[in-house]
């Protein structure tokens, strides 16, 4: 029994210690430029923002799409407030994120900035 309990209790520490790792070290951070075009709070139970934004090359040319995910209420506030606008999102790339809750996107958008 006690060693059940023993490994009970390492099972925990690990699964913590994974997802602080994955949520504070990041594999890639930059920018990316282009117009958002949506942003919502989707969820059942753990509920995130996740955006789409379209970023053009050039005129005429198809759009490629940038998903992504915004951990922060004030970043995605200042998001929605820009939608239509060309914008800079500052994004961290978190690879092998222990569970959807956290967001759906390995993208984590932490800033954002009206481009003209």
């Amino acid at each position: 029994m006690k060693i059940l309990l023993i490994l009970l209790v390492l099972a925990i520490l690990g699964v913590a210690g994974y997802s602080w790792l994955t949520l504070h070290w990041s594999y890639a951070s930059g920018e990316r430029a282009g117009f958002v075009q949506k942003l919502s709070n989707k969820g059942w139970v753990c509920k995130t923002w996740e955006g789409e934004m379209a970023m053009v090359t050039m005129p005429g040319t198809v759009a490629e799409k940038f998903y992504f995910t915004v951990p922060d209420e004030a970043v995605a506030a200042r998001i929605n407030a820009s939608l239509g606008k060309r914008v800079t999102l500052h994004y961290e790339q978190h690879k092998w994120l222990p569970s959807s809750c956290l967001g759906e996107t390995e993208y984590f958008v932490t800033a954002m900035q009206v481009t003209e």
